[in-house]
């Protein structure tokens, strides 16, 4: 994990809140697309780099407990402002998932209790957001900010997929969290799809034709 982006950024912009942003759930067959925003404060992230979050990376790279551990230290850290945005299954299927992820990202910078001035996001650039931004590819592995906001986005969405498993428990949303794996396919091809799957994504396009009405 490295802290050049942000050195970058806090040098050229002394006064703007710079704030990381990541999704999680881009790939899935159900559920929203996640999006997490998170922002340190320039001594503060200094302190927690060599510190308390020194172990943390882009999410998928950590264990579920990994995951939870850091999730709550940045939650809850009266320093840190964090905040999520989603796009639910319908605007996915009404919009396209890129477009529905720049909605989320855009969602989750505008609930932080900050007012972003510059942003560090994950992958390739993103239209809409409220401020300037620097798109960094695999950048939840390469910024603290960003690695940051891929925890709250993933652990977020996981806990969402947790509780839509109540509604839908056919599915076994809370072991796969809505990922396109055998035990979800085989549940889709029984059960047909659900309000919460995501109709133009192919594989549950295809179910909705052999299965009409389901």
């Amino acid at each position: 994990m490295l802290l050049s982006y942000e050195h970058t950024q806090w040098v050229l912009k002394p006064n703007d809140i710079l704030v990381g942003v990541d999704e999680a759930g881009r790939g899935c067959l159900a559920g929203p697309v996640v999006a997490g925003a998170v922002y340190i404060p320039p001594a503060h992230a200094e302190a927690l780099y060599a510190g308390a979050l020194a172990g943390l990376n882009d999410s998928k790279q950590l264990s579920p407990a990994q995951r939870d551990h850091f999730f709550e230290l940045l939650t809850h850290d009266s320093e840190i402002a964090w905040a999520t945005g989603q796009a639910s299954a319908v605007e996915i299927d009404t919009y396209n998932i890129l477009v529905a992820t720049h909605m989320a990202m855009r969602r989750a910078v505008e609930a932080l209790p900050v007012v972003a001035g510059h942003i560090l996001v994950d992958g390739l650039p993103v239209k809409g957001l409220p401020c300037p931004s620097t798109a960094i590819v695999k950048g939840d592995s390469q910024s603290l900010l960003i690695a940051a906001a891929s925890v709250v986005a993933k652990v977020s969405r996981d806990r969402l997929m947790r509780d839509l498993n109540e509604q839908y428990p056919q599915y076994g949303f809370a072991v796969h969290k809505g990922y396109g794996v055998s035990e979800h396919m085989a549940a889709l091809f029984k059960y047909g799809s659900c309000p919460q799957h995501r109709h133009t994504f192919r594989p549950v396009q295809d179910v909705d034709c052999r299965l009409p009405g389901l």
